[in-house]
């Protein structure tokens, strides 16, 4: 620490953006999760956190809305190679029973289909477990994915800490289809299966949703625990001539006190994040959700975790783990200014 330089080369030392420090001292944990089991078009989004820690040695550690952000102790949980063996072993049994439905096969291999959610199911407690153990040891967590189904476990590990809370789900999809393609844990089920199964979570704000199907806009429209701004939405809103600022003011004040923030890189502009598993034209750009981002952090909501996903390189000279790099940062960075004045 003592020679630690804020403004030079970063440090391979094994931790996010090179910062020094461990996971003792840190006060926000980065978890990672390198699962794309259920990933219904293109898989890769288990490279994501590997990509995200080499492109954050370019991050520079500063930030002119939060003063010494160098000093934000964020550090990253060894990742589980029992996780990855099992993503890559799982990964190749779904994407054959996806072929076959593609194929026009309903039925699938029930037996194939019973493996996979079976191994869902396990990752979803064992993201549960490593979350919570760290929760106890007084630390916030920010998950790292993989898909989009890898919060699952997460939000059920706050759920026993927190009895009301809300969800900010910055996406391209509404992810509400019930067990999309026959795993009942999909990238495309996670929100449903979160309001359906975890009581605590008493607000479902979604932001950016621009390609869903008509039993999602069913739900999104008339469940009262869901609010929608959609791409098109804020896109027409913005066309009259409202602001983005007012736009923001209005996400934050449909969250109750206490928000987690579950972010899909889809989210962005394609341009941003070309290698990502189901990309949609459109999208936000990335200084309209850090602005976003920075207006929650600065009110009088309570951040109480995180998590960012689908971040899938398509190549190493690819913009998406650089894009995923900084926005983690600002994740992580806004998450802790957050709790710190709190």
């Amino acid at each position: 620490m003592m020679n630690f330089d804020r403004d030079g080369v970063a440090l391979a030392n094994g931790n996010f953006y090179g910062l020094p420090y461990g996971t003792d001292d840190a006060d926000l944990i980065i978890q990672s999760v390198p699962w794309d089991v259920t990933t219904s078009y293109r898989p890769g989004a288990s490279r994501g956190p590997e990509a995200i820690m080499e492109a954050s040695m370019q991050v520079d550690l500063f930030d002119a809305n939060i003063p010494e952000v160098w000093k934000m102790k964020i550090a990253g949980a060894p990742m589980d190679a029992g996780v990855v063996r099992h993503n890559a072993v799982f990964r190749n049994i779904a994407e054959q029973i996806i072929h076959s439905l593609e194929m026009g096969y309903e039925e699938g291999n029930q037996n194939d289909l019973r493996k996979v959610n079976e191994a869902s199911d396990k990752l979803n407690r064992h993201v549960e477990e490593t979350a919570s153990s760290w929760m106890d040891r007084g630390k916030l967590v920010g998950l790292l994915g993989g898909d989009h189904s890898v919060p699952f476990g997460y939000v059920k590990a706050l759920a026993s800490r927190h009895s009301d809370f809300g969800i900010l789900h910055l996406d391209a999809h509404a992810d509400l289809r019930k067990a999309y393609e026959g795993f009942e844990f999909s990238h495309a089920s996670t929100f449903c299966n979160i309001l359906d199964r975890i009581p605590q979570v008493s607000a479902l704000v979604q932001v950016g949703q621009r390609d869903f199907c008509s039993s999602e806009s069913d739900r999104m429209l008339n469940d009262p625990e869901i609010t929608a701004f959609t791409g098109f939405l804020i896109s027409s809103r913005m066309f009259r001539g409202e602001t983005w600022d007012g736009i923001c003011d209005e996400i934050i004040d449909s969250l109750p006190e206490e928000v987690y923030v579950s972010f899909d890189i889809d989210c962005l502009s394609p341009a941003l994040c070309p290698g990502t598993g189901t990309p949609v034209p459109g999208g936000l750009s990335f200084q309209q959700v850090d602005y976003l981002l920075l207006k929650l952090a600065y009110s009088r909501k309570r951040i109480i975790g995180f998590d960012l996903c689908e971040v899938s390189p398509a190549s190493e000279d690819s913009i998406d783990a650089i894009t995923g790099a900084r926005l983690l940062f600002k994740l992580a960075t806004y998450t802790l200014y957050n709790n710190q004045k709190k």
